[in-house]
């Protein structure tokens, strides 16, 4: 009868894909949710620099500068305003902003709809994790189970 490893080379790899995700999605979940909820600190964004970055039929832009809280707590330099394009703001500009916690990016004060693919991804990698556990699971559990049934013989 040949033995089975205990860790076959496909749970490696999808434990190890899970768990660089997770790395990656883990951190964002509490600013996904607070976007999702519209919660955030509320402040002034101040438009300094347009960054495009042009692709073959299409151009993405988006403008950096400085995000104050209306309480004065939070004031941060060098953030991208989420969603911003080339039209949205004028250097020296001011606009209201939300920031939800992230440290280089802050959002328009009706949010984004960023959250879900987090969200989405976060789910999918609780679902990989799941697939590559079961099978251990049930290895280990029929173990114990074959170790009872040797007790009792």
């Amino acid at each position: 009868m040949r033995r089975r490893h205990p860790f076959p080379p496909l749970t490696v790899v999808l434990l190890l894909v899970s768990a660089l995700l997770l790395t990656w999605t883990f951190p964002a979940i509490g600013p996904a949710l607070r976007l999702a909820g519209g919660d955030g600190r509320p402040g002034t964004f101040t438009a300094r620099r347009l960054d495009c970055v042009r692709h073959p039929g299409h151009e993405s832009c988006a403008w950096t500068g400085d995000f104050s809280s209306h309480d004065g707590v939070v004031r941060r330099t060098g953030v991208t305003f989420a969603g911003s394009d080339r039209a949205t703001h004028r250097a020296g500009g001011r606009t209201g902003a939300i920031d939800v916690g992230l440290p280089n990016r802050v959002y328009g004060p009706d949010g984004s709809t960023e959250w879900i693919f987090t969200a989405f991804l976060f789910l999918a990698v609780l679902a990989l994790l799941a697939f590559a556990i079961a099978p251990l699971a049930g290895a280990a559990h029929r173990r114990l189970m074959a170790g009872r049934r040797v007790k009792r013989a």
